[in-house]
């Protein structure tokens, strides 16, 4: 339901009139600082990868599923190389959310402000619990006893 482009100012501002002319329900630019998750970012993946590479890490203790592979990951070397592909790769959102409840998830956490990846989760998934933590108070109170 939900496309997101990256580019240039002027050719994203271009995109967005045409989708508006072509009766697109939304069009907004995002307020984000880079263009993660496209080829406009190929020119840090060399500092990205070595960074990456330098990150103390173990193998998982339980599944991670990957953007980039939307599959789980369970050793390092995959883990890594899912990490430093992400970089240009696309997000495979709605993969990892139907193969994240096809493991039996039914619970998410969105760590960040906002809910927007809660919303997204529940067109995926009507049944699924999200909730959103943008404050510390609010990751206190979902683990707080009952």
């Amino acid at each position: 339901g939900q496309v997101v482009i990256s580019g240039s100012t002027p050719a994203l501002e271009r995109a967005l009139n045409l989708a508006r002319e072509k009766g697109a329900r939304r069009a907004v630019t995002l307020a984000v600082s880079i263009a993660a998750h496209s080829e406009l970012m190929r020119h840090a993946q060399a500092e990205f990868n070595q960074a990456v590479a330098a990150t103390p890490m173990s193998d998982p203790t339980i599944p991670v599923i990957g953007n980039v592979s939307a599959k789980p990951l369970t050793r390092l070397a995959e883990a890594r190389q899912d990490l430093q592909a992400q970089l240009t790769s696309r997000v495979r959102w709605t993969e990892t959310i139907r193969g994240m409840t096809a493991l039996g998830v039914d619970t998410f956490i969105e760590i960040g402000n906002g809910a927007v990846l809660c919303g997204l989760v529940k067109r995926i998934d009507p049944q699924a619990r999200c909730f959103p933590c943008g404050a510390t108070q609010d990751l206190e109170q979902l683990f707080a006893p009952a």
